[in-house]
């Protein structure tokens, strides 16, 4: 197969793509023999028992995200989804956005819009290649399993670079990337980002006990702790999903986010629609824990199910009571992981307050184009200083853990 026979186009919308062949690049089927000849785009960690499935690249959520006007134009997402074609056979997809600001995004790059505006540029519009407001990792090359994944990959990278100039958009931004999508994209000329989250790793963990007794004296104390004090008022938790999750919990659910996220970000992002969207089509993948006290809910998170992760999204709460975040957010869903035996819980966007919780430093990756060669030379630069900090602020962090030291005492 030559690279002629590749074509490239981008379409305005997920619901233009079928959700079948779209699911067939995000989330290909397992083939154990594609294991033999890992290539650089391949997941490293993958279970030679059982596929890998990430619900965020998934064809219903970025149908949600749209349908439900949450990632649209007017709120300045413009889907610009970029499609590889072989014989009219859809082979690869880049979820992305034309964006006219940086809000949503957890990459932050507003200082750079500015620097470049006071220079007499303009930034905006920029392609945003990632899953709208959700700062987890997955895969943003998505590529079928019976193509050549670097000829595909290679026309994907190219065609961005290309979308950029044809959308008159200062750059492309790949942010979420596996580590070695991100690796491939710095050859094609990409530079390259890190930044930091906090992760929880199940240590074969076979109850949440077990994983207490893995911490030093003082933070399983605390834990506990918190733990008694978060239920103290008559709260009881809830775990919902699948049939579990109905129209009045969404109810519940989309008044604490909104609560919650108009205080912290003036105006939250997803619509009440977004919600009985998802409901309908990927309810297996989500997970509310809910608080409720004196019969009605009073607070409650929303998890959605990889294979082998638990993601961790947005919080809200009518009433505020002690260590109820924590307990809703942080140990309610290791204690689902451990049962589920999911190997991760990753707890969203910074916090370091996640660390005495169990939850470890973790580097996340980001590939950025820049069209104009002076900026980016200047951001290169600016990026080299920043990888260096991320990687030691990560080890410094580390160090700091709450797990038990081989001198530390027994549990």
């Amino acid at each position: 197969m030559d690279s002629a026979e590749i074509t490239l186009e981008a379409v305005p919308s997920a619901g233009d793509v079928p959700a079948e062949e779209w699911d067939a690049c995000a989330n290909p089927p397992f083939d154990p023999n594609s294991l033999s000849n890992l290539d650089t785009l391949s997941a490293s960690s993958r279970e030679v028992s059982k596929p890998y499935y990430n619900p965020f690249v998934s064809h219903a959520f970025f149908s949600a995200a749209e349908q439900s006007g949450s990632a649209i134009a007017r709120t300045g997402w413009g889907p610009r989804h970029l499609i590889a074609k072989i014989d009219d056979r859809i082979a690869g997809i880049v979820p992305c956005y034309l964006k006219s600001h940086s809000q949503g995004e957890y990459v932050f790059d507003r200082g750079w819009a500015d620097a470049y505006e006071r220079a007499g540029g303009r930034y905006y519009p920029k392609l945003q290649c990632s899953v709208p407001f959700t700062p987890a990792t997955g895969p943003r090359l998505l590529i079928r399993n019976d193509v050549d994944r670097e000829q595909i990959a290679s026309a994907l990278a190219s065609g961005l670079v290309a979308l950029c100039g044809v959308s008159k958009a200062s750059s492309a931004h790949v942010t979420f990337a596996r580590e070695p999508e991100w690796k491939f994209l710095s050859q094609h000329g990409f530079l390259q980002r890190t930044d930091q989250q906090f992760h929880w790793h199940n240590q074969g963990f076979a109850t949440f006990d077990d994983f207490l007794g893995s911490l030093n004296s003082r933070h399983r104390k605390a834990i506990k702790r918190e733990r008694r004090e978060a239920v103290a008022s008559d709260i009881s938790i809830h775990w919902l999903t699948g049939n579990d999750i109905t129209e009045d919990a969404w109810d519940a659910f989309f008044r604490f986010y909104m609560e919650t996220g108009s205080r912290k970000w003036g105006r939250p992002y997803l619509t009440r629609q977004f919600f009985s969207l998802i409901g309908e089509s990927m309810s297996k993948d989500v997970l509310l824990v809910m608080a409720k006290r004196n019969g009605r809910w009073i607070a409650g998170a929303i998890n959605f199910i990889g294979s082998d992760t638990l993601f961790g999204r947005n919080w809200g709460a009518i009433e505020h009571h002690p260590f109820l975040h924590f307990e809703v957010c942080y140990y309610q869903a290791i204690d689902f992981a451990i049962q589920h035996r999911l190997q991760i819980v990753e707890a969203g966007a910074q916090g370091e307050h996640k660390l005495a919780r169990g939850y470890l430093p973790h580097t996340t990756y980001s590939a950025h184009y820049i069209a104009d060669p002076d900026f980016r030379r200047a951001i290169a630069d600016y990026l080299k200083r920043e990888r260096a900090y991320v990687a030691e602020a990560g080890r410094e962090l580390t160090g700091l853990g709450p797990f038990r030291k081989v001198a530390d005492e027994a549990p």
